[in-house]
């Protein structure tokens, strides 16, 4: 079982814990629906060695532990930079040994590091289950099973001069908010309340029809590591982890575009810069794809 484990974490199980298409950070709604997707997604040798590993409060649920690291952070002020990681002000490219730091320079302490840490943790417990363990594997699980969730959300890789679309002030609907919040919260709301009567596991439920109906072509390469890729950043080389590169891919992208025209009236937006005004666009696109398909 342990030798599974250890694969599940390095490289196709832990990539179904991003079955969406441009899979994004949410709020507690969201990461609960990514960690149930995901958990579906186990063999049966994984998913035991993940229940073992969970608290008896999460009654063998991966997903009903996935906001934990949200709630840690209020009580452990360190670990908030563990959530993200941001590049230079349209830097558009990410380098490891370059923008893994937190607030005060320290190294490592980003949300890439972070992976790396407690995926070398996890491994280290595979390879030493018969002795004593150095570190905290159900924390390890946990902390994982999030930052997956969080390095995927385009603002969780944003511009370090607005914080990540924190200080970027927009409208989604009637009401103001600032950009990292539509990405994180906003979109699923929004989604909930027209598509599902605010009912999550309705959603859920779509999205695993998806994965298995119309998204099918697609998700046969979301479990698949690129280039053989590991998860682990390479501070030598500034090696780039192949799940960071669809953030990347989304800079280069909105570094390319000189203008951006017809913005849905859905949104009113104060700040004009066009990486926040592609990203508006994408919010739209994203909440249209969580729209239950016909049946």
């Amino acid at each position: 079982m342990g030798k599974v484990f250890e694969l599940w974490l390095t490289c196709t199980g832990i990539f179904l814990l991003l079955c969406v298409p441009a899979v994004m950070s949410w709020g507690y709604e969201g990461h609960f629906a990514v960690c149930k997707i995901a958990q579906g997604f186990l063999t049966e040798d994984a998913l035991t060695a993940v229940k073992a590993l969970l608290p008896d409060y999460a009654g063998g649920e991966l997903a009903a532990v996935c906001s934990w690291p949200d709630e840690f952070r209020k009580l452990m002020p360190w670990s908030t930079a563990l959530h993200f990681v941001n590049p230079p002000d349209f830097s558009c490219n990410y380098k490891y040994c370059r923008d893994c730091h937190d607030s005060a320079g320290n190294k490592d302490r980003c949300v890439t590091g972070a992976i790396f840490n407690y995926t070398e943790q996890l491994q280290s417990g595979v390879h030493n289950l018969n002795s004593e363990m150095k570190y905290n594997l159900t924390e390890a699980l946990i902390f994982i099973s999030h930052f997956f969730g969080d390095v995927h959300q385009p603002l969780h890789a944003g511009f370090l001069g607005d914080a990540g679309g924190n200080t970027i002030k927009v409208h989604w609907y009637q009401n103001e908010t600032n950009l990292h919040r539509v990405w994180d919260d906003k979109i699923i709301e929004s989604s909930l309340n027209t598509f599902y009567n605010t009912d999550l596991s309705n959603l859920i439920h779509a999205i695993q029809r998806k994965i298995s109906g119309v998204w099918f072509t697609d998700s046969l390469s979301w479990k698949n590591c690129t280039s053989n890729h590991v998860v682990c950043p390479d501070p030598t080389f500034c090696f780039i982890p192949s799940y960071v590169e669809e953030t990347v891919v989304n800079l280069e992208f909105v570094c390319s575009l000189s203008v951006c025209d017809n913005i849905s009236n859905l949104i009113s937006v104060r700040d004009k810069a066009d990486w926040n005004i592609i990203i508006l666009h994408q919010s739209n696109h994203l909440l249209e794809l969580l729209r239950p398909s016909a049946v």
